[in-house]
């Protein structure tokens, strides 16, 4: 007889059960992972508030995930049992255009896990060897599960191709905001002003290495552009608050002829200044997601001191408590950075 786990599953918003089923056993070209830590993140609470648009239930969800290989499919052959490990959560088809020129974090036919597609959060999860990526000796299971969000901020500062020695913004300092800070500054730009509306996410800002941190509540953007970096103001912005008044307070100040990169997920239609956008030759760029080459730069960076995970762990809750850990940061937006769900709280 199989051997039975628990696994997670939104029924629907608002609304969490677990269902015992059998461990699934790996193809041959598999591997088996017991599973460690979730981290809970921006889009796993649109989803909790039924807000996400492309996500129907009853869903399994965890796609920031850290675990420890318990068993290989015959066909692989670089990875072994013992190893811990993360999980790359796009699901892609390999053959439309983006997938054949590199680009598979574009594909036309995109799932990833936890949203299109069933999520890690089970006690095991068999996955494609080819979506595991092995954790470095000594990076904690916590860590691990926090690789994919620093991801996308990687991919994101790359998204600008000349970040050394670059004058920055970053607008809205949640867990992205302050992850792009420190990937921005790992790449060696010049300066960086991270700007929000919570002081207390404006002092994490600071620690974690924001040169300037401004409250826009209090302060008046555009002038504190000038006052940051004179006349020439930045080179790039970055939102990642998504949402108006970010979005044209960026429009409404960049230098002419200069970069916007929207990173955070609109919640709604736009409505924001194109004719300003226009008139200023502005280009505004967009990132998605990651590639596996930027869970080598996060892992490098991570291993190397240049970005810190530990100061945005938020919180632990135990994997039956997964409803409570979506209660916790609804009751404590402002405080609250990043949110880790222990399905097996025996191992660091």
């Amino acid at each position: 007889m199989a051997q039975k786990m628990l696994q997670q599953v939104m029924t629907k918003p608002g609304e969490i059960t677990f269902r015992e089923i059998d461990i699934p056993k790996p193809t041959a070209d598999q591997v088996l992972v017991k599973i460690k830590r979730i981290g809970v993140c921006g889009s796993d609470i649109h989803v909790y508030h039924g807000t996400h648009p492309y996500t129907s239930y009853p869903v399994t969800q965890g796609h920031e995930v850290s675990g420890q290989i318990v068993e290989v499919g015959e066909y692989v052959k670089d990875l072994s049992v013992g190893q811990r490990v993360t999980i790359e959560p796009q699901v892609f088809c390999g053959r439309c255009y983006p997938c054949l020129h590199g680009k598979y974090n574009l594909c036309e036919k995109l799932k990833v896990m936890g949203f299109q597609t069933t999520g890690t959060a089970s006690e095991y999860f068999a996955v494609d060897a080819s979506k595991v990526t092995p954790l470095p000796e000594g990076m904690t299971y916590n860590e691990g599960a926090m690789l994919e969000p620093l991801s996308v901020t990687i991919h994101a500062a790359k998204r600008f191709p000349d970040v050394k020695d670059a004058k920055c913004v970053v607008l809205g300092c949640g867990p992205i905001g302050i992850l792009l800070i420190q990937s921005l500054k790992a790449f060696g730009a010049e300066k960086v002003l991270a700007t929000d509306v919570s002081d207390t996410r404006l002092a994490l800002a600071k620690e974690m290495g924001a040169d300037v941190a401004v409250n826009t509540m209090n302060k008046d953007f555009g002038e504190t552009l000038l006052e940051v970096f004179g006349e020439d103001k930045a080179d790039v912005m970055y939102d990642c608050a998504g949402n108006d008044i970010t979005m044209n307070q960026a429009i409404q100040n960049a230098r002419k002829g200069s970069t916007i990169i929207l990173v955070a997920v609109f919640g709604k239609m736009a409505n924001v200044d194109l004719a300003k956008l226009n008139d200023s030759e502005l280009d505004l760029n967009t990132s998605m997601m990651y590639r596996h080459e930027d869970y080598v730069d996060a892992i490098r960076f991570v291993n190397e001191g240049k970005i810190q995970l530990k100061p945005l762990m938020s919180k632990h809750f135990a994997f039956q408590d997964y409803l409570e850990a979506y209660q916790y940061i609804d009751a404590n937006r402002e405080s609250t950075m990043k949110v880790i769900v222990d399905v097996d709280p025996e191992d660091e």
